[in-house]
């Protein structure tokens, strides 16, 4: 973000930086990419908490045992591991692009050499410096990931602050341009100019603060030399944690004391990550040992809702870079992700309506209603209608009993399909552009928590027992209106 009126550079650093530009343009400060750095900065941090190891026991015995991924997605917790892995070095190599586009502006040599050593990483061959392990040390990620929260909330402030400057400088404009205030002589308005300018003159001293205390004045040197080695331990932890399960990632040995190394042509090194549970590795061993020396074939015992996808054009020489892409037959390839995630929370909704757990105005319910309908496909909607006849012709008269027992089929339903969505709503939220969202630095929701590969027909199916149970619970409650029983015939 440039603000209107205001330089782009660090205030206290110019002069001395203009200096410097003749000689070497990499000892510059990042200035504007200041908020690009602070985004990947947020991620590092949410991967490194993501792959924590309270994070990790609350995946395993939490999410992965969510009834929801298990009946639409998949019951195979391999699977779903794979599918974490995946998406994890999806976003971890997103990162690692934008700090090896900073390295190539960077003056130290091995900073430079950044694209090279994370590559050298991925296929295993790693040269392990003294250096290098001090880096990956357990306390040196902590220290880090400190350092880059501090970082981004910064940043953060600065975000704010120089969008507050920026409303008060196009205020500031537009007032002169209609009103011509520097010539008002009207004793109401005579301290208004004064006022307004002062203001605007201090918010501009707080946005040069905040820019000297920031990654706006850092250098590119210092900024990819706080990122690389957090790049690396978080790789070395995805390694540790799915090495078991993802054949292509390098091997990992494990000892006492968190020791560990990749494969068997590197140097045994301490490094950041430790195994949850690992409470007996005594002795070095690798980490397939400890599921059974099993290593999972990538391509091996995928459901039918999931294509294994080969990168080998991107691949670094030696390694396999494979992601997991939706097929045809989830709700996600056939586009309809974000549509069946508001049905669902939009069912939620109306059944809290319903029950009183949230306050409704006149027309609310029907609002939802018609708004789900909407957002239904034509086969969707033509199923929902053929289910309703079906089901009328079969239980004909209202009965309060009948009433009472698809709410209870509903909330069931609900109570396994429900967060789905909802994780569904929160994975698009925090992949959204908005700056401030990227600014997070949570873990996120991993993609086979949602609809993403969840199985089509599965999916519909549910969605439409929700929906006929709602319209019965109007209809047997006498609250059916008018409009769905002339579109029924």
């Amino acid at each position: 973000m440039v603000v209107p009126g205001y330089r782009t550079s660090c205030p206290s650093h110019h002069h001395h930086r203009q200096q410097k530009h003749a000689s070497n343009n990499s000892g510059d400060a990042i200035e504007i990419l200041a908020f690009e750095a602070a985004v990947a900065m947020s991620r590092l941090v949410s991967l490194h908490r993501s792959l924590s190891d309270a994070d990790l026991l609350q995946l395993r015995y939490g999410g992965m045992h969510s009834a929801g991924v298990a009946y639409l997605t998949s019951g195979d917790n391999h699977f779903l591991l794979r599918l974490a892995c995946a998406e994890l070095l999806s976003d971890l190599d997103s990162v690692a692009a934008t700090v090896s586009r900073f390295a190539t502006r960077c003056c130290t040599d091995s900073l430079l050499s950044f694209e090279r050593k994370y590559a050298d990483f991925k296929i295993g061959i790693a040269v392990f410096t003294v250096k290098l392990v001090r880096s990956l040390s357990f306390k040196g990620a902590e220290r880090r990931v400190k350092q880059m929260e501090k970082c981004v909330a910064t940043i953060g402030i600065l975000l704010r602050e120089m969008e507050a400057l920026a409303k008060l400088e196009a205020d500031e404009r537009k007032i002169e341009s209609t009103s011509g205030w520097y010539n008002v002589t009207l004793p109401s308005l005579q301290n208004s100019p004064t006022a307004f300018t002062l203001e605007t003159k201090a918010q501009r001293k707080t946005v040069a603060r905040l820019k000297e205390e920031s990654l706006w004045c850092k250098t590119f040197d210092e900024v990819v030399a706080l990122m690389s080695p957090a790049v690396l331990a978080v790789f070395a932890r995805i390694c540790a944690v799915f090495g078991p399960f993802v054949s292509s990632l390098p091997l990992v040995l494990i000892s006492p004391g968190s020791r560990m190394s990749f494969s068997s042509c590197v140097p045994k090194c301490r490094i950041y990550p430790r195994l949850a549970g690992s409470h007996n590795a005594s002795e070095w061993m690798p980490l397939a040992e400890a599921s059974g020396g099993r290593r999972m074939d990538n391509k091996k015992c995928l459901p039918q809702n999931c294509e294994w996808k080969e990168n080998r054009a991107e691949a670094s020489p030696g390694m396999q870079e494979g992601s997991l892409k939706p097929s045809a037959r989830t709700v996600s390839g056939a586009g309809l992700t974000m549509r069946y995630a508001n049905v669902v929370t939009m069912a939620e909704r109306i059944m809290r309506m319903r029950s009183g757990e949230l306050d409704s105005g006149e027309g609310d319910e029907e609002a939802a209603r018609q708004e789900i309908y909407r957002l239904l496909p034509t086969s969707l909607q033509v199923a929902v209608r053929l289910k309703l006849k079906e089901r009328w012709r079969e239980r004909g008269s209202a009965n309060g009993n009948l009433t009472e027992g698809w709410r209870e089929a509903v909330q069931r339903i609900l109570r396994w399909l429900g967060p789905v969505a909802r994780d569904t709503m929160r994975w698009q939220e925090e992949r959204a552009l908005d700056r401030r969202q990227r600014l997070k630095t949570n873990p996120r929701v991993l993609a086979w928590q949602t609809l993403l590969f969840s199985d089509r027909e599965k999916t519909e199916a549910a969605i439409i027992e929700v929906l006929v149970g709602l319209s019965c619970i109007y209809w047997y409650g006498g609250h059916l209106d008018s409009a769905l029983q002339r579109r029924l015939g």
